[in-house]
């Protein structure tokens, strides 16, 4: 089991090195994951595990990978979904064009997920939808939009569950054991690594989803991520988080209004 002051160095390490900051991420289930990564990898002691990351490049993206948590699925939450279907989407209509960042979005599933709403409502040619992770690993394959084939009914469930009509076949080609979705949703993302803990804010939009990564922060890297939001966000723009985040008692919960309590969104006063 790592030590306390050893998960520092660890951290540390990573700042130092290659400019990753864990610092403000909760310790305990930062602990839990590192111990989990020396038990899979079969490293025995703390000190081969630094060793690793200070003269390994490639153990160091591993780790990262490891580190960060990537669990998600299309039109997960679909009751989140089929509220910005039915009451954000008419809203984004009337505007000339639509920015919507996916901040920490792993492999892309939601991103896609939004792509395929925004089509539905005839919204995509004039979108933008930017996806964004520490982790350069995951994000590679939202520009290959290929997911595993055996998915495609839990996915094409809470499509429907959200409000879908369509066939959700329709949307993607199957070959072997995996679905490849159509190109034309790719060409309408930006997908880049951005680091929550020490990048900034680089656009303005109307719809901003981080769900589920505030949970390991802790609250003053929470209020930091927080306020980069609320400064990448426009005037009536849409904050939507995860099921067990929220902005209440944050640095910036002065300045939102609840829009849909239940499905966690969120909408920015125009003051």
């Amino acid at each position: 089991m790592i030590k306390e002051h050893e998960l520092d160095l660890l951290i540390a390490t990573l700042f130092e090195l290659y400019g990753y900051d864990f610092g403000n991420y909760a310790k305990a289930s930062l602990k839990r994951r590192v111990n989990r990564v020396m038990v899979i990898d079969r490293i025995p002691s703390f000190a081969e595990l630094l060793y690793k990351v200070k003269s390994d490049a490639g153990y160091f993206n591993h780790l990262v990978q490891q580190l960060t948590v990537n669990v998600t699925e299309m039109f997960r939450d679909p009751m989140v979904f089929k509220a910005i279907r039915e009451q954000i989407l008419p809203v984004l209509a009337t505007h000339p064009f639509i920015r919507i960042w996916h901040a920490g979005c792993s492999t892309g599933e939601e991103v896609y997920s939004m792509a395929i709403m925004l089509e539905e409502a005839n919204l995509l040619h004039k979108s933008l939808l930017y996806a964004t992770d520490l982790n350069p690993a995951v994000i590679e394959n939202i520009n290959l939009g290929i997911f595993p084939l055996s998915q495609m009914k839990q996915y094409s469930e809470n499509y429907i569950a959200a409000g879908g009509k369509k066939d959700f076949s329709t949307y993607y080609t199957a070959k072997y054991e995996w679905a490849k979705f159509d190109d034309r949703f790719r060409t309408k993302m930006v997908v880049a690594t951005h680091n929550l803990a020490s990048d900034r804010s680089f656009n303005e939009f109307q719809i901003i989803i981080c769900r589920n990564v505030l949970i390991y922060f802790d609250k003053v890297l929470q209020d930091k991520v927080l306020t980069l939001f609320d400064n990448s966000l426009e005037k009536l723009g849409y904050l939507i988080l995860g099921s067990k985040e929220s902005l209440r008692f944050s640095a910036v919960a002065s300045k939102y209004t609840p829009f849909a309590q239940k499905e966690k969104i969120w909408r920015k006063m125009d003051r």
